[in-house]
């Protein structure tokens, strides 16, 4: 099961930074105007809110493979309306194509839970890290087919900027067919058939306090055997699915508006498509590569700290944006690389932290609610990206993003006196 999720989060990868390449490109191009820049990127992370909503229903009425295989197919649909509203220049046909593509992004995302699914609780971190992880050899090379994917398209008589969404066509796809066809049994339906039965765990719980009535002290007998069930019939005890949404979204917010404004601030400075492809390749590498690492890290050390130290590392690269000549394209990419190790600590430490609040085998409903939360900061992020930059420029959005990615740290050590 692993391995299928591997392969398909391999080639879906692929998929995934389309929109962040060209999106704003795109709208600066039909639409005219850098302060609507981010529109796409606010569309598409839209999409992904509600792809994030409906495939967590699914995954939790149906299961993991019929979820996430819909997702998929549901972003394959919008990145061809996106080369169709390239093609016949169409800003009504695009907008709507934007939203329905967003929901691959959501589905990529979502099956880092799926990773979790039959994990144990001490590897959940990195198991979820592992499926993240394989998103990248995709993600990676995405931004560097830009020029390939942009010459097939004008071969085919398409604007070159709509090659990429003709490569997220393809990924997508191919990510819906290998998930339908191979992930069996369902992981999700797997996780639930391993947990007990309402009625023994009640009877576990009962015996485990009769026994503790009885050898208060500890001791031996039945509170021996019986207290590992009580442990699990109940939620593990630790920071709860409000702080791990937050932990995410405060790192999601600043990381998608920079990220957004990057590739048109490249460009405003005289740079190519093909150094704006490196500089985003890096940035997502950055963004999943360190996964088991990140996983190890927030076994070993907790979730917590791995989420206060994203917030200091994103804050750090947020500044060194900042402060960046616009011209040099080695300190943004350094800057846009750290924010995407940044976002990885933030996500994979958020995630534990939901993961381990909630049931397991029965959560996915609040785990797609959870996405939905980082669509919306996401969009969030975008919308108000392209405003930022019209009315203070690049530095002025990036020290934004440092100070909102500051907001993690007091949050983190809050829910640390929590539990202390």
């Amino acid at each position: 099961m692993l391995a299928v999720l591997v392969a398909s989060q391999l080639v879906s990868g692929a998929g995934l930074t389309a929109g962040v390449v060209v999106g704003a490109l795109l709208a600066e191009q039909m639409l005219g105007s850098t302060g609507l820049a981010g529109i796409p990127t606010a569309l598409f992370t839209g999409g992904s809110m509600l792809g994030a909503l409906v495939v967590g229903r699914l995954c939790q009425r149906r299961g993991r493979r019929p979820g996430l295989g819909a997702g998929y197919a549901i972003g394959a649909l919008g990145s061809v309306g996106v080369v169709a509203a390239v093609a016949l220049d169409q800003v009504a046909l695009l907008l709507p194509s934007l939203l329905v593509y967003g929901a691959g992004t959501a589905t990529n995302l979502l099956a880092r839970y799926a990773g979790a699914d039959l994990a144990a609780p001490h590897r959940r971190a990195r198991a979820l890290s592992r499926v993240l992880l394989a998103a990248t050899l995709g993600a990676v090379a995405g931004p560097n087919l830009v020029p390939l994917t942009g010459d097939l398209a004008r071969a085919w008589g398409i604007p070159p900027l709509a090659g990429p969404f003709l490569l997220a066509a393809a990924g997508y796809t191919a990510a819906a067919v290998l998930l339908t066809a191979l992930l069996r049994p369902d992981p999700l339906h797997l996780a639930r058939a391993r947990l007990p039965a309402p009625d023994t765990v009640a009877v576990a719980v009962a015996d485990a306090d009769a026994d503790a009535d009885a050898h208060p002290g500890g001791g031996s007998g039945t509170g021996d055997t019986a207290a590992p069930a009580r442990k699990d019939a109940g939620r593990p005890r630790g920071p709860g699915v409000a702080t791990g949404l937050w932990i995410m979204l405060l790192g999601q917010l600043p990381k998608v508006a920079l990220m957004t404004m990057t590739p048109v601030h490249l460009a405003a400075n005289g740079h190519g498509t093909g150094t704006i492809g490196l500089v985003v390749s890096l940035h997502i590498a950055a963004m999943f590569l360190p996964s088991p690492l990140t996983g190890l890290l927030t076994d070993r050390l907790g979730a917590l700290p791995v989420a206060a130290a994203s917030g200091v590392l994103l804050c750090a690269a947020a500044l060194l944006a900042a402060a960046a000549p616009g011209g040099s394209v080695l300190l943004i990419a350094a800057a846009l690389t750290l924010a995407g190790i940044a976002w990885n600590l933030g996500l994979v430490s958020g995630t534990a932290v939901i993961t381990a609040a909630l049931p397991p085998g029965r959560g996915a409903n609040t785990q797609g609610l959870a996405d939905v939360g980082l669509a919306v900061a996401g969009s969030t992020g975008a919308l108000l990206s392209g405003p930022a930059v019209t009315a203070g420029g690049y530095a002025t959005l990036a020290l934004a993003c440092a100070l909102t990615a500051l907001l993690v740290t007091p949050l983190t050590l809050r829910a640390a006196r929590a539990r202390a």
